[in-house]
């Protein structure tokens, strides 16, 4: 895979996982109870509490989703739901075992070292991770990961839907110089993506129509731990 991910800056790899881990991932992100909205606001990102969006009326939802749309339609927006589990374990904040063992998994030596395989280095030395659920009408338009500072060598998803189909939307796009798709990764169960820092990509819009939530734990693979 290492010579692919040289040329193309990006790999899909099926089967990352046991079966078995892979199904009590996908288990413990259904069975979850810690979800918030996040999408951007005036001052930029912003984590919205799911209760209070619960609250809302059809007709409020539908409202709310459509400023979202209008907002992305002119420059980089988002909106998903999260559990930003690097960030609770880092805080000492109760975490699931699940969710404790997908952090403990992404800074593991054996996932850091098939990463430096894969990608041809050795400076990733710690990897942020989050939960991530895409449900209808939810997207993250194009960008290319880069932050100064940051350290961000590569991105990772790690899928984890077992049923999927490519018109229900949630791909992961890449986009070339022109504008067009270049290529797109349908997030097949227990399949992990890979793929360099800054390249341009996008989660297309979830599809009314899609059976079920998108369901996902990604992050970046860096080279320094963050400041605290």
């Amino acid at each position: 895979m290492a010579p692919a991910f040289a040329r193309f800056g990006r790999t899909h790899i099926p089967g990352i996982l046991s079966v078995a881990s892979a199904e009590a991932l996908h288990t413990g992100l259904r069975q979850e109870r810690g979800w918030v909205c996040s999408t951007m606001g005036s001052d930029g990102g912003v984590d919205l509490p799911l209760d209070g969006l619960a609250a809302l009326t059809p007709e409020q939802e539908a409202g709310f989703l459509k400023l979202a749309h209008r907002q992305a339609a002119h420059g980089f927006h988002y909106m998903f739901d999260t559990i930003r589990i690097s960030d609770k374990v880092e805080a000492g904040d109760p975490v699931s075992p699940v969710l404790k063992a997908a952090y403990d998994l992404v800074n593991g030596p054996a996932f850091l070292e098939f990463i430096a395989a894969l990608t041809g280095t050795s400076r990733g030395v710690y990897a942020d991770i989050q939960a991530t659920r895409f449900r209808p009408g939810h997207y993250l338009t194009q960008h290319d990961d880069h932050r100064d500072g940051a350290g961000r060598l590569c991105a990772y998803v790690l899928n984890l839907t077992p049923q999927w189909r490519a018109d229900w939307g949630g791909l992961l796009t890449f986009i070339d110089g022109d504008g067009h798709v270049a290529e797109a990764y349908t997030p097949a169960f227990n399949a992990l993506n890979v793929l360099k820092v800054p390249q341009a990509h996008a989660v297309s819009c979830v599809a009314p129509f899609a059976d079920g939530a998108r369901l996902s734990l990604t992050g970046w693979v860096r080279d320094a731990r963050p400041a605290k």
